[in-house]
């Protein structure tokens, strides 16, 4: 039997024709893949979110990853965005650099990152091709009628997070141990699933939102400072999964407080809003976790279970730290 060899495309003209054309496209999309520029609706009404993000070969991957998996992750990092602002998302464009022209690499990728794409009704608008060391940037775009900012916090409110935190992290550290990580962590790592729909939730009851990509150190940390404030965190309540408790190693702590990866949703609310906010997310299938309370005191406090408060030995991912 003859084996069907793929026909590569001759020219970046063609990849783009052949890999990138023929999604999903919207009603907003006045014009997309094909000129100099895409032509978009926005509706009336609706502020416009606009988010990048870069993924690089080796840093935010690595290098025998699964195809399919870099493209979902691609996608999935800056529909993360989107739901902490918030915001329903709607186009994206793609600036994508390639080692070279392979079938056996490009098709698997196409189909995690447009298979997530029709799962949340986006349409890929256009971007751009070239050679060198893989590196992928998406731009995302989406509508919000009540963005949730990181300057919203204030003292008295509660903290919590969705998910699990820290199973991305272990895997990672697993990887570099020349270990097999657990599957479920691996699949975390692999194929992060973004809060898209709570966090079109949230606007009806939280004021500051970030999604977990550095650390929920860090990235709270974020909030704090842009709200000006402080906080107190209880390590006890942090929501670990069981695979992770499986461990029984201190580091399953550093992996939640300070690991990345997570792309979960960490925000503040008052706590009256609490209730009715955890009986929406049951039905959207999202555990919701109180880990702390918002200070008015500047800094960021991590107690124990006996009230101790703990020393912090990182704040989470910087790429020039």
């Amino acid at each position: 039997m003859n084996r069907q060899v793929p026909v590569l495309p001759s020219s970046e003209f063609d990849l783009i024709e052949q890999y990138f054309c023929g999604g999903n496209t919207r009603k907003d999309v006045l014009l997309g893949i094909g000129d100099d520029a895409a032509l978009l609706t926005v509706p009336a009404g609706k502020a416009l979110a606009v988010s990048v993000d870069t993924l690089v070969a080796g840093v935010h991957f690595f290098d025998d990853a699964p195809p399919a998996s870099i493209g979902h992750k691609a996608l999935a990092v800056n529909l993360s965005d989107m739901a902490a602002m918030g915001a329903e998302p709607a186009w994206f464009t793609l600036a994508i650099t390639l080692p070279e022209n392979d079938d056996a690499w490009l098709r698997p990728f196409c189909t995690g990152m447009f298979s997530l794409a029709e799962q949340y009704n986006i349409t890929l608008v256009g971007g751009d091709t070239t050679r060198g060391p893989l590196c992928l940037s998406i731009q995302m775009s989406g509508f919000c009628t009540k963005p949730l900012r990181r300057d919203k916090a204030k003292p008295g409110q509660l903290i919590m997070v969705s998910g699990t935190l820290g199973d991305a992290a272990a895997a990672v550290a697993a990887i570099k141990k020349n270990q097999q990580p657990d599957d479920t962590m691996r699949q975390k790592l692999l194929y992060p699933e973004p809060q898209i729909k709570l966090g079109l939730a949230l606007v009806n009851y939280a004021d500051a939102a970030i999604d977990i990509s550095d650390g929920l150190v860090a990235d709270l940390g974020h909030i704090l400072e842009a709200s000006q404030c402080g906080a107190t965190l209880y390590r006890h309540q942090l929501p670990l999964s069981s695979e992770l408790l499986a461990l029984h190693s201190p580091e399953q702590w550093h992996y939640a407080l300070a690991g990345g990866d997570d792309y979960q949703l960490c925000f503040t609310l008052d706590p009256e809003h609490a209730p009715a906010l955890k009986s929406v997310a049951s039905t959207l299938g999202v555990q919701l976790t109180v880990i702390g309370v918002i200070d008015g005191e500047p800094g960021l406090r991590v107690l124990d279970e006996d009230g101790c408060e703990l020393s912090q030995t990182s704040g989470g991912y910087d790429h020039f730290g």
